[in-house]
Formats: structure tokens, C-alpha cells, sequence
């Protein structure tokens, strides 16, 4: 009987760190580009309780004779799905629609890789630098910050469904913002396998070697191009109404396990009351 006892609390455990997700995706239902997460399970050991059983005439049955030790999590995987996009009023929202990532550069001169099109214009000595809401710069298609003109509003800057940016002329045609002669794009890049990506919070995320290298769009014939679109946001993919039920089944197996514990606990009671 005790082996019940550390069976169900194993499972107790796997559906808390079920709970603990499902809780996380709840809260942040309001995120910009935030992915959702789903807990994934796996059985522990066997105990082979007897590897040759017979049946009442003395043949042998083709199955042997295992109890089970109970789950453990096996893995909290991220849903790349698309996400809404929201529309707003401010000109440095930006929403992907497609499988791509910006390209950020944190205080520590790290690259990371965001959904979160959320962006601000910082001042600086040169002009106006577009970065994240924590200051970290948003990098072009040759990996350098995106720097806008002192001599022109930021407001007025205007990005297209390619990730170009520049200004509207008198003339109703816009001037690209250049940089060495080169248009100023923002860099998208993709993954082979984007759940493979290590989270590192503030919707950014870091390569590691199950997501692969970053792939630049840009000039890469082989990926199906990502688009941008300015005044808009992408809202969360989470389905709230999933979740919910999702928390009621992990609450319900909770108790089951709670449950076994307690039946366990009678039972033991009762031996023990053997006179």
C-alpha cells in the first residue's frame, strides 16, 4: 500500500506543475506575441511484480505481471500559432504575420528573438533609436539598431508589410530611410524549430541548439516570407475557454490522486486495527 501512496503523490506533483502552466497562460492573456503552453506527461518505472504468471490449468499467460509508479512531466512546449492582431494608433506597433522573429540586442550584447512588436523610440546622439519597452535596440537586417533622423518626426516614419522603413514626401511617395546607401529593414528570421527556443522572459527568447541557428528572411527563397504590419499588435494565443477546461480536468485529476492517498491512508488504518 505504500506504493500507492508515492504513485498518487507523483501524480499530485505532475498535475501542480499542469496547474502552475495553465495559471501562466491565464495571466498573460493580455500579452502581446505570448505563446501558450501545454504540460506534457510520462509514466515512471515498472515494477515487474511477477515475469512468468500462470493460469489455473499451469500455462502461462503471454503478459507479465507490472504495476505502475506513477507520471512525471515530461515537457512544457510553446504553441507558435498565429496570434490576433489587434489594431492600434501608435506608428511603432508592429504585429508579424508569419512564422518570423525581430531581432533584439540586450544590455549584455546578447541577440535574442521577440514577438512582441510593442516598440518605442529612444533618444540619442545620433537620432531617434528604435528598441523595446526595456531599451533593448531592435536590429536591422545587418544586425545593426535602427536610428531615425533627427531632422524628421518619429511619428511620421512608415514601415511596410517587408519591414522598410521610411517617410512620405510632399509628393505622396515614400523616401526609404537608408543607411550607407542601403535601405534600413528590419530583420526577421525563423527557426527549423522554434519550440526548441530557451524563454528568458520579457516575451524574448535565446537560441539553443535544439531550435537550430536564426535564418534570416531576407533574401532566402527557401522560407515562406513573414509580413509587418504597422499599427498593429499581435495579441496572445491563448483561448481562455480552453484553458478553463483544461484547469478543471488537471483540478479533477488532482483529487483523484488526493483521493487515492486518503483511501490508501483508510485502508492502512484498518490493518493496523487487526486484532
Amino acid at each position: 500500500m505504500m506504493r500507492s501512496l508515492w504513485t498518487a503523490a507523483s501524480g499530485m506533483r505532475a498535475q501542480q506543475v499542469n496547474v502552475d502552466t495553465i495559471s501562466n497562460n491565464i495571466a498573460n492573456v493580455n500579452t502581446s506575441g505570448y505563446k501558450n503552453q501545454q504540460t506534457s506527461f510520462k509514466s515512471l518505472l515498472y515494477q515487474n511484480l511477477q515475469s512468468k504468471s500462470t493460469n489455473n490449468a499451469g500455462d502461462q499467460k503471454p503478459v507479465a505481471a507490472e504495476v505502475g509508479l506513477g507520471s512525471r512531466t515530461s515537457a512544457i512546449t510553446s504553441m507558435f500559432t498565429q496570434g490576433e492582431l489587434l489594431a492600434t494608433e501608435d506608428p511603432f506597433a508592429l504585429a508579424i504575420e508569419g512564422d518570423g522573429f525581430f531581432q533584439v540586442k540586450n544590455l549584455n550584447g546578447e541577440t535574442l528573438y521577440t514577438r512582441d512588436g510593442n516598440f518605442i523610440v529612444s533618444p540619442t546622439d545620433n537620432g531617434n533609436m528604435l528598441c523595446t519597452s526595456e531599451g533593448y535596440p531592435v536590429l536591422d537586417t545587418n544586425g545593426n539598431s535602427i536610428i531615425l533622423p533627427k531632422d524628421r518626426l518619429a511619428a511620421d516614419v512608415q514601415i511596410d508589410d517587408q519591414g522598410r522603413l521610411g517617410f512620405e514626401s510632399d509628393l505622396n511617395a515614400l523616401i526609404p530611410l537608408t543607411n550607407n546607401g542601403q535601405e534600413v529593414r528590419i530583420g526577421l528570421y525563423q527557426f527549423n524549430n522554434p519550440v526548441g527556443l530557451s524563454k528568458v522572459g520579457n516575451n524574448n527568447f535565446s537560441v539553443t541548439v535544439a531550435s537550430g541557428e536564426a535564418i534570416a528572411e531576407t533574401g532566402n527563397n527557401a522560407l515562406t516570407p513573414s509580413k509587418v504590419h504597422q499599427f498593429y499588435r499581435e495579441g496572445s494565443n491563448v483561448d481562455v475557454a480552453n484553458e478553463i477546461v483544461n484547469l478543471i480536468v488537471a483540478q479533477r485529476a488532482y483529487e483523484m490522486n488526493s483521493k487515492a492517498i486518503q483511501t490508501t491512508d483508510d485502508m492502512m488504518q484498518q490493518a493496523n486495527n487487526l486484532r
